[in-house]
């Protein structure tokens, strides 16, 4: 009886290959020829996957960003898009839902460093153009959802959709925080150790919630 093959567990391998390579030793480590090593394979038998380079470095790209998706979607997959009002679990939420995009652990570190590689090559390379737009619309839905999460409003449905003037306002603030706080962890980790990470990550979420007292007209 021949073997079956997973060619979708292939596939996955060599882009964890390229992920270990690009960690490492950056983007331009991650040649056909330097994949197949890293993997074990043989330079044909990544070929019968990825016709190009381009198209290797582009998947393993995208599967990375949809584990961080998977992630973030597991930890809606119960909640109430309609559910309203503020809440500590609610906040809580909205904290671990950020905590997926920052260097926490081994994973999410070389997640984070590959992802900057990836994005730094993509000013040159326009074949990771979808990429690079598809991460920031994705890192934009999932500050926009802490952000509900955080002032206890109904959560966002798609990544269309989109908060109220002040609402975005404020996701535009924890974007643009979250983004320097995952550039300096991943530049100076010994400044950076993830108890810090997160705090910071928790004070950016913070500042997004309703004053008290200007919801009781003080």
């Amino acid at each position: 009886m021949p073997k079956i093959v997973d060619h979708a567990a292939r596939r996955e391998e060599l882009a964890r290959a390229v992920w270990r390579l690009v960690g490492r030793e950056g983007i331009e480590a991650a040649t056909v020829r330097g994949v197949a090593a890293e993997s074990g394979w043989s330079m044909g038998a990544v070929r019968h996957y990825f016709a190009t380079h381009r198209d290797l470095l582009a998947f393993a790209g995208e599967v990375m960003a949809q584990r961080v998706a998977d992630r973030v979607l597991a930890l809606y997959a119960e909640a109430d898009p309609h559910e309203g009002g503020a809440s500590d679990r609610r906040f809580e939420r909205g904290c671990t839902a950020l905590e997926q995009l920052l260097p926490l652990d081994e994973e999410r570190r070389v997640e984070l460093v590959v992802w900057l590689a990836y994005m730094t090559r993509a000013r040159t390379d326009h074949h990771l153009d979808r990429l690079r737009q598809d991460g920031w619309v994705g890192e934009r839905f999932i500050c926009r959802t802490a952000v509900a999460d955080a002032r206890g409003l109904p959560l966002p449905t798609s990544v269309e959709a989109r908060l109220d003037a002040e609402g975005e306002a404020l996701v535009d603030r924890l974007q643009i925080g979250l983004d320097g706080l995952s550039l300096l962890s991943a530049t100076y980790p010994e400044r950076w150790p993830a108890t810090e990470v997160r705090a910071a990550a928790r004070r950016l979420l913070m500042e997004t919630r309703p004053d008290p007292m200007s919801e009781c007209g003080g």
